[in-house]
């Protein structure tokens, strides 16, 4: 493809131009993509019912060089679905340090790259305006996206008044949504292996009327049935290290959008800021760089 956008994006937008065999199999790929990941073009066309070379027609029309790119790109997202020990046998092919050094900023960027083709704008801008239009915002990431929502955290709490971190810790997550109401937003991180406690707190917040803008890897990810607003950011892995750049990425363009909207609000805030900083010596003034 000259370009990637998400898998299951491009069959739903091209769903109503396929023939009839090939709605057949673009729902069989929806419904069991783990499955036929590893099927070959032949047994794929028999669990469905079509010839092999309509399968091979459907690769080519979704715009594939072939079915195996197709069926590349479906083992990509059973990869997200893997545990911590078959992750770890993903990593056979590093030689050296060198080695790993490039191909883990290589997937890096490839997974950048891929975000960026593939974003949704529109959903983009829905999310600004849910969150600047939410009475509180609460922002939940558990295991390794906590540090995700942490970040997101520290920085919309300088440009809104009412974020709130949801945390593991004494408070269960539920408690910690008690008082939400239909004028909050939820704004979830989940990234494999997906949490099954952040999918609940979903559930929670829908229950009381929250909206729910969902960060995470892919249209078929389990948030999805949960969330109102999807932003997908890539996170395919290498081995057992979850790929966190291009969501960091993604939550930093969310940041600055929300920044900019409010600019005219937040400046003598970060005026009285800096002040307290300075006052109070918080960061190094010293330091001059030589570039």
């Amino acid at each position: 493809m000259g370009k990637y956008v998400d898998l299951i994006k491009v069959i739903q937008n091209k769903f109503n131009k396929l023939s009839k065999g090939q709605k057949l199999i673009a729902k069989f790929i929806i419904e069991s993509y783990d499955k036929a990941a590893f099927m070959t073009a032949a047994s794929l066309g028999e669990a469905v019912g079509v010839s092999e070379s309509t399968v091979v027609r459907f690769a080519d029309t979704l715009g594939y060089d072939g079915y195996r790119e197709l069926q590349k790109e479906l083992q990509e997202v059973v990869k997200n679905k893997l545990t911590t020990v078959q992750r770890i046998s993903l990593s056979k092919d590093f030689t050296d340090y060198e080695n790993i050094l490039k191909q883990v900023i290589k997937k890096d960027i490839d997974n950048i790259e891929k975000t960026i083709d593939g974003i949704d704008y529109q959903a983009f801008q829905e999310a600004v305006e849910v969150i600047l239009n939410a009475d509180n915002i609460y922002i939940l990431g558990l295991r390794s996206s906590s540090f995700l929502a942490g970040y997101l955290g520290f920085y919309l709490r300088f440009l809104l008044d009412n974020v709130k971190i949801i945390q593991s810790g004494p408070n269960d997550v539920f408690e910690q949504l008690l008082k939400a109401t239909n004028k909050d937003v939820i704004i979830g991180i989940s990234y494999p292996r997906y949490s099954n406690r952040t999918l609940e707190a979903f559930d929670y917040g829908r229950e009381k009327g929250c909206k729910i803008i969902g960060i995470t890897d892919s249209l078929v990810s389990p948030t999805a049935q949960y969330a109102d607003v999807m932003l997908i950011a890539n996170s395919s892995m290498l081995s057992f290290v979850d790929s966190l750049v291009a969501p960091m990425s993604l939550i930093n363009a969310l940041i600055v959008a929300i920044g900019i909207t409010k600019k005219d609000d937040i400046t003598s805030y970060f005026e009285d800021l800096e002040n307290i900083w300075k006052k109070y010596n918080i960061y190094n003034t010293n330091y001059i760089s030589k570039n």
